[in-house]
């Protein structure tokens, strides 16, 4: 008796909709990093890709909790001298909600190339209304 490794599958992408409102920033990042990975399917190979895709919507309506709206600070660097740029969660918060929740699940992803190509899967929305109705995508509505 060997151990079973699943094929990549190959065609259509099973889409997911994470409804944010309400959530906690890691913990909705954490759940669509294993749909996306393949965690929750019970053929689970990790060097398999499992054509699954989450859209997140209401991304603006999403929690962080204790100081870190204030505390956690988002840097990037320009590539200039004295580049470094640095923004609170609460700006980012008020700018790009959108952004912020991406940038947590893609962060929760390997990273490696099969990472690269799940992050391409991940569509999120600042209000309730997405433009992906034509996939048929099914409600995943886990406990906040």
């Amino acid at each position: 008796m060997g151990t079973y490794f699943a094929k990549t599958r190959r065609g259509k992408i099973n889409w997911c909709v994470f409804d944010a409102e309400g959530w906690v920033l890691g913990r909705l990042a954490s759940q669509a990093a294993v749909v996306l990975m393949g965690k929750n399917s019970p053929d689970y190979t990790p060097h398999a890709d499992h054509r699954d895709g989450v859209i997140v919507i209401n991304a603006e309506k999403i929690r962080l909790t204790g100081n870190k709206l204030e505390d956690k600070m988002y840097r990037h660097f320009t590539g200039y001298p004295g580049g470094l740029k640095e923004i609170t969660a609460r700006r980012y918060m008020e700018t790009r909600p959108d952004r912020l929740v991406r940038d947590a699940i893609v962060g929760m992803l390997p990273k490696t190339r099969m990472g690269d190509r799940l992050a391409k899967r991940i569509k999120v929305y600042a209000g309730a209304a997405h433009p992906h109705q034509a996939q048929k995508p099914a409600p995943l509505s886990p406990k906040p």
